[in-house]
Parts: structure tokens; sequence; C-alpha cells
């Protein structure tokens, strides 16, 4: 298992709890999707991963390795990069500016990387030196995606990438997301278009109220006709 969650709790304040004892494993070169209703805590597992909240109690393991209160900074150096939610892009600099600022911590190599990078989105290749604020929704999500990949990471944490895209993007956005998988990347995602993300991912976890409710095949749970249920909320069968 590329990742492993034991029984951990986390939240924002020591009165607040969203994570109660959640447990999950995200395996190897697969799209891994969370789901459940507002406030399940899809998110907060996500930012618990990247060292952005530290748990209170339990184990995360990533490749075996304990790394439960890790900082973001050592996060990335061990190859974990986090795209969060909304558009996290600095607007006045240039794309070309937004990628070097994104290699930022690495000793050499960074003229190749993001010419990798540009090989992959020939769109950002093309305004390369236009604000980052000029470009569509989809060439900024494009843009976030190619700066996380500079650092050629081994796990990717995704939280919502097709919010405000269009559904043709969107699309577009999970296909690169399978690419990604299929080339050996671990991929863990928060999305709410869920029906369009299972056609992309492995399996599917459903969180309800901080713990695991569900854990399917993607193309099983696609097919199940309780699929707004178990997104919307409402008591689900835990399956071992």
């Amino acid at each position: 298992m590329a990742i492993e969650f034991r029984q951990v709790v986390a939240g924002y304040s020591p009165t607040l709890t969203i994570l109660n004892e959640l447990s999950f494993d995200a395996r190897d070169g697969e799209i891994t999707l969370l789901i459940g209703p507002n406030g399940a805590g899809k998110s907060t597992a996500l930012k618990t991963l990247f060292g952005l909240l530290a748990p209170r109690s339990g184990s995360i393991k990533l490749d075996g390795r304990e790394i439960a209160g890790t900082t973001p900074r050592q996060m990335l150096e061990r190859g974990v990069a986090f795209v969060p939610q909304g558009r996290n892009l600095f607007g006045a600099l240039s794309v070309l500016h937004n990628l070097e600022l994104g290699g930022i911590t690495l000793k050499a190599g960074l003229r190749e990387r993001i010419a990798e990078v540009l090989e992959r989105f020939p769109r950002i290749k093309q305004r390369l030196r236009n604000q980052a604020s000029t470009l569509s929704g989809g060439e900024q999500k494009q843009l976030e995606i190619g700066r996380a990949l500079l650092l050629r990471p081994r796990v990717m944490l995704i939280d919502e990438p097709s919010i405000g895209l269009s559904p043709l993007i969107s699309q577009e956005v999970f296909a690169l997301l399978r690419a990604l998988a299929d080339g050996g990347t671990t991929v863990l995602m928060v999305e709410q278009n869920v029906r369009s993300a299972l056609k992309f991912a492995n399996r599917a976890l459903v969180l309800e109220m901080g713990r695991l409710a569900l854990d399917r095949p993607a193309s099983e749970l696609l097919h199940d006709p309780n699929l707004n249920r178990l997104f919307l909320g409402g008591s689900v069968q835990r399956k071992a």
C-alpha cells in the first residue's frame, strides 16, 4: 500500500473533531476517490496526510514508514504533491514564473522539468509569458497540476479538480490523472463530480462523519442505484 491511515483522529481545534478514527488505504498506481457529504472529512483527510493538520492520534504511513506529524515541506521531499481546492496561483505573475516558484525546492534540473511539463500541457506552453490570471479556468487548473508535477511526485493529492470547469475540460483533467496513475503515480482525489470521477478511478471510499463507511471498486459503485444516497449521506452498510 502507498498510503495507510489507521484510526486517525484529527480536527481544526480541540473541540472540533472531523476525522473519527478514520482508516483506509490508497494503493500504488491507482486513483482512489474520496466521496461523501459535506463535512464528512474528505478534504481534512488530504490536509492531514500532507501535514497541514497534525493528527491527534492514529497512524499514517507512506510506503510502510510512519509520517504522522510530518511537515508539508518534508512531504514534498518524500514525493507527495498536493493540489488544493480552488485557484492557488500567483495571478499577477507569468505562467513561467508560477512554474519556477513551484520548483523552488529543486537543487538542479528545473529547466528540464519545466520543459517536461510544457510538453504535457501544450496550451500552457503557448501562454508561457501571460499572467496566470488571464488563463481560462481549465488552463489554470492545468498549470496547478503541472506545477505539482515538477517534483515528479510518487503520490498526488488533489482536492476538487473539476470545480469551476466545463464538463469537457473536467474530462480532460480526469484523463490526465488517469494517465498519471497508469504511469505509476498514486492519486488520492476528492471530487464532487462523482459520476464522472468514478469512470476514471480504481476505487471509491465513502466517508461518513469522519469514518470509512464503504470501500468499493469504482466501476461497481458507478452502477449502484444507491449512489446518490451514499454521496449525500445517510446510513450505509459497512464492509470489511
